[in-house]
């Protein structure tokens, strides 16, 4: 047994996020794409009379997972088929049809078509 390891299953984190990130948005940390499960800084309680404790994350950080598939908008007016890649854009953290010659890094790849709408969502599989 390895005795170096921090976290058997390091798909769910606290990272460091933009402030005032929100919960479900996409993010770009370094090489790993993310998409936030909270906001940035937050603090949840669970609900009911549970002798939980609660998750909390500091000013800067919030709770990502760098897994799975999530309803996300694509800014963009291009139309996406199924498996076509998703690209964001890191000064923005908002989603792309276009890799603009490399400059945004590949996020993810469509699950569902999208049409020519600016801002129409899709599921799109988070790649890492």
């Amino acid at each position: 047994m390895a005795r170096n390891e921090v976290y058997k299953d390091a798909d769910f984190l606290s990272l460091p996020v933009a402030t005032g990130a929100l919960s479900g948005s996409p993010a770009r940390i370094g090489g790993l794409n993310v998409v936030l499960t909270t906001n940035e800084g937050s603090v949840d309680k669970p609900s009911g009379d549970y002798n939980e404790a609660p998750s909390s994350n500091s000013a800067g950080y919030a709770s990502v997972t760098l897994k799975g598939a999530y309803r996300i908008p694509v800014a963009t007016t291009t139309t996406l088929a199924v498996g076509d890649p998703v690209y964001i854009i890191t000064a923005s953290n908002t989603l792309t049809t276009t890799a603009n010659s490399g400059a945004n890094p590949v996020f993810g790849h469509a699950l569902s078509a999208k049409g020519s709408t600016a801002g129409q969502p899709v599921i799109v599989r988070i790649a890492n």
